[in-house]
């Protein structure tokens, strides 16, 4: 299929490549292809193959504009339209036929096919393009296509093509402890001059979805700058819809066509910012155009340096698009777009330093999105952990085991993870889990075609400040072109992947309420008392309103987006739509039982009906049970620690003998730090019959500290660790445990005379504090012996004559101790 040479638009750098191509696939049946943007890979490749294969190729793009604009491309080189050699299929869009060879699909689409017929009958080779990128569908389809060729297809082709010189570790990926052969296209581009523009004055760092304004107009003036300095058409990349709209309207009035180009764009607006014109055109593009896309005619990059991700709050359940800094290889790869036709130029709204601080690469999507839906992938492929399957990188545990968790709570998958008929059906939405049991479920509440708008509103990128979803909705169903258009293309695909329901009439805003709160249960919200804007979420979070929201003072809401910006305590609600407690009780997971905890320094019993941790209502509890009783006192010992307790002088006394036996001699004896004491205090008679914060005042802890003593020694506490110890006067001079690792006696010279060593305690020697006749430390020993020897000479030589009623012996090993001084004279 693939032109003779001297065809236009064929005779690039991947095809001096496809040869040794052909070879490595011919050999192993797997290879890696390197080829930097605008060398040809995303159109020659799957031509030539088509051309050499019998079956169809397979191509996977990651993203649907990319996925069309690959399509058009390659049927205009053979000259056929689309649909007929080569075709495409997007969800809920699909242009092919009998007669087609290469068919582009997105790599989410390719999962479901993978899903539906694992042996991809018909298919001779799939092509994974921009396998760099580390969507979560592009690692999925990697695998199971790896999968499905190891156990059923073998003869099946596989091509990973990446636009960066990384390909070690697919090459693992593709072969094993064979690598998979790698082939290098060397792309022919053009120097391009870095402009470092940053704004002045600098700028804060992207802080969760929020682009400063003040960036905007920066960018606005660099590209009108662009303009002016350079020949060709400029291309912007910028992180978001948002800002694409917002910097369209700031370079209203310049000499030339601005031409946004991003995912929720119709295809005709996509096609016309991919086309070039006769006039000098600016695009204004996601990265989206960084690899998947071919923008002809761009001479000049302008480049904000920010990127829109998903990002997960594991801890909260809250996920949602984070803006951050661009990496350091994705700046190099938008560069890079102005030196494809000829020498061009680059303007980073940065400075060299920071692009030297960048980080060296994008974070893969495994690392730090929402794992919910893969975890459903994984366990209709039958492979609820993974285990087996070739994932470029694991799944992060805890955000696994929270997916898993939502997976069960949904009836998608059974106590083992495997996937269950309902997890079946939901897969089967192609949406997002929750949204997909928002469309089943939702469906007979409020009608399919409601149901299928609602949950395609909520699969939306929806405008940043838009907070009232119902407003967002009737917007949508008056609109015309742009968002309105893919918004009714989404309801018919969803409306048609689920049986049909009628609408029973439920008004608008309650069948929102519905939809938004099947989807997120965890967050629908009670508005706490005493304010306008602030809520508690079921899932125990706290979320706050934006000021001048129409929401405000609504007594509940269901959230359908929030996010958390970094070092706040409360969620952002993004877009929500008022209820009332009787919708929110319908949709969400309403518990009715006893709950005995530790609240307000006390123990506290109730009955209680909450909605995850909101509380609907609460009695006393008369009767509770003493094993809950119990562990509520435990968990306020955890919690407020051995302060709860009544330490008399006694108490403490023995805890410090009890720490000292530990240090030195170890186990049988007790541990007695706070964790340790508190845990075993907790199961001692005495605090598990205790019922609150009183009784806990009431108990012997003397008693009870010698309860956690083993019955066979407890009869040497006295003797290994005695409270006193009597020195060579006859004195008791009590030890001194408070450093539980170094015992220490303080005790005046005098009274030690004729000691050769000092005694053991806990299983150490005993430290000395020696003592002047004034009771001041003159020595500190555990070697009495080495002291009379080597310290005692400087010590009397200094002491004898401030006090010489007291006597200092030349030899103190032998000389008599004495606790009283010579009578005066």
């Amino acid at each position: 299929m693939l032109p003779p040479p001297g065809t236009p638009g064929t005779d690039l750098p991947v095809r001096a490549v496809l040869p040794a191509l052909d070879a490595a696939l011919t050999g192993t049946g797997s290879a890696v292809l390197v080829a930097p943007p605008g060398t040809g890979k995303t159109t020659l490749v799957p031509l030539a193959l088509a051309g050499a294969l019998p079956g169809r190729v397979l191509v996977a793009e990651p993203r649907r504009v990319a996925t069309r604009a690959a399509a058009h491309r390659m049927a205009a080189l053979v000259g056929e339209p689309v649909g007929r050699s080569v075709g495409y299929s997007v969800r809920g869009d699909s242009r092919r036929s009998e007669d087609t060879r290469v068919e582009v699909v997105t790599t989410g689409l390719l999962v479901r096919r993978l899903q539906a017929d694992p042996e991809l009958a018909g298919v001779a080779a799939v092509v994974l393009d921009e396998c760099h990128e580390r969507h979560l569908d592009t690692d999925l389809a990697l695998a199971f296509t790896l999968d499905a060729r190891a156990a059923l297809r073998p003869e099946l082709r596989l091509l990973a093509m990446s636009a960066t010189a990384q390909a070690g570790r697919l090459a693992v990926l593709l072969g094993g402890a064979d690598p998979a052969p790698v082939v290098e296209a060397t792309g022919t581009l053009h120097d391009v001059e870095a402009v470092w523009c940053p704004p002045e004055p600098a700028l804060p760092p992207p802080h969760g979805g929020r682009v400063d304004p003040r960036l905007l107009d920066a960018v606005a003036a660099t590209t009108r700058r662009a303009l002016a300095g350079t020949a060709g058409d400029v291309l912007v990349f910028l992180p978001g819809a948002a800002e694409i709209a917002g910097v369209t309207g700031r370079l209203r009035g310049v000499d030339a066509d601005v031409r946004p180009l991003h995912g929720r764009l119709p295809a005709a607006d996509q096609d016309a910012a991919l086309t070039p014109g006769p006039r000098r055109r600016v695009v204004l593009s996601t990265d989206v155009a960084e690899s998947s896309l071919t923008v002809p005619g761009v001479r000049t990059v302008v480049d904000a340096g920010l990127a829109r991700v998903p990002r997960f709050d594991v801890s909260r359940g809250l996920g949602a698009l984070a803006t951050v800094r661009v990496s350091r290889s994705s700046a190099v790869q938008r560069a890079g777009r102005a030196g494809r036709e000829g020498p061009g130029r680059v303007y980073r709204l940065w400075s060299e330093a920071e692009h030297a601080r960048l980080p060296a690469a994008p974070e893969p999507e495994i690392a730090v999105a929402d794992l919910t839906g893969l975890a459903l992938e994984l366990a209709c492929w039958g492979a609820p952990e993974g285990t087996g399957l070739a994932l470029p990188d694991p799944a992060p545990a805890a955000a696994f085991a929270v997916a898993r968790a939502a997976l069960h709570d949904l009836g998608a998958v059974d106590d083992a993870g495997r996937v269950t008929a309902r997890g079946r059906s939901l897969t089967a939405v192609g949406a997002h889990p929750r949204l997909a049991r928002a469309l089943l479920d939702g469906a007979p509440r409020v009608g399919s075609r409601r149901a299928a708008e609602v949950v395609a509103l909520l699969s939306a990128d929806l405008p940043a400040g838009s907070d009232d979803l119902v407003a967002e909705w009737r917007a949508l169903r008056a609109g015309r072109g742009g968002a309105a258009a893919r918004w009714r293309e989404e309801v018919a695909r969803l409306a048609r992947a689920v049986p049909p329901a009628p609408d029973p009439g439920v008004p608008g805003d309650v069948a929102a309420g519905l939809v938004v709160g099947l989807a997120h249960p965890d967050w629908l919200a009670r508005r706490r008392p005493g304010t306008e804007r602030t809520y508690l979420l079921a899932a125990g979070t706290g979320a706050e309103l934006t000021p001048g929201t129409a929401l405000a003072g609504a007594p509940w809401l269901a959230v359908a987006a929030a996010d958390r910006q970094p070092g706040r305590r409360d969620a952002r609600v993004r877009a929500a739509v008022a209820v009332d407690e009787a919708t929110a009780r319908e949709v969400g997971s309403v518990r009715d039982g006893p709950e005995v905890t530790w609240r307000d320094g006390d123990v506290a019993a109730a009955r209680v009906e909450r909605l995850g941790a909101i509380v609907l209502t609460e009695r006393p509890l008369p009767d509770p049970d003493p094993a809950a009783v119990a562990a509520a006192v435990a968990e306020g010992l955890r919690r407020e620690g051995l302060a709860l307790l009544r330490w008399t002088p006694a108490a403490r006394a023995l805890r410090e003998r009890l720490a000292a036996a530990h240090a030195g001699l170890g186990e049988p004896w007790p541990a007695v730090d706070d964790d340790a004491l508190g845990t075993a205090l907790a199961a001692t008679p005495a605090v598990s019959a205790a019922r609150g914060r009183a009784d806990l005042t009431r108990i012997d802890v003397v008693a009870a500290l010698r309860a956690l003593v083993p019955w066979q020694l407890a009869g040497r506490l006295d003797e290994l660790v005695p409270e006193r110890v009597e020195v060579p006067t006859g004195s008791r001079v009590r030890v001194d445990y408070t450093d539980p690792a170094v015992p220490t006696l303080s005790v005046r010279v005098q009274e030690v005379f004729g000691w050769a060593a000092a005694p053991v305690v806990a299983g150490r020697p005993l430290r000395l504090q020696l003592l002047s006749p004034a009771h001041r430390v003159v020595a500190t020993t555990a070697d009495l012996a080495g002291f009379w020897v080597t310290g005692y000479p400087g010590v009397r030589a200094e002491l004898r004559g401030r006090y010489p009623r007291h006597p200092w012996p030349e030899d103190p090993a032998t000389a008599p101790p004495t606790r009283r001084a010579a009578p005066r004279r």
